[in-house]
């Protein structure tokens, strides 16, 4: 039995990175795939303490924000999205 993959979890909203595996993220209420969405497309990134509503994701799909008017840290989320799943592996996790 393999062991489950630890990824970097991270929160758009606040900035909190934890390290941990994908089960033990949802049952700590973040939203992160593969639980909560799909890798590499654009949807929250939050830990269990913040709130959509300052998500990139919210901004283009809630509020209907031009993407060439998002700021440059919008921007930066949106490439550490589409860089999933590579974005959240762990340096020496899994090199057994």
């Amino acid at each position: 039995m393999s062991t489950p993959p630890r990824l970097r979890h991270w929160c758009e909203v606040c900035g909190l990175e934890q390290v941990m595996t994908p089960a033990e993220a949802f049952a700590a209420g973040w939203d992160a795939p593969p639980n909560m969405g799909a890798f590499g497309v654009v949807s929250p990134r939050t830990c269990g303490s913040c709130t959509i509503e300052r998500t990139v994701w919210f901004r283009l799909v809630v509020d209907r924000v031009d993407p060439a008017a998002l700021s440059e840290d919008d921007h930066a989320v949106l490439a550490r999205i589409a860089a999933e799943p590579e974005s959240m592996l762990v340096a020496g996790e899994g090199d057994e």
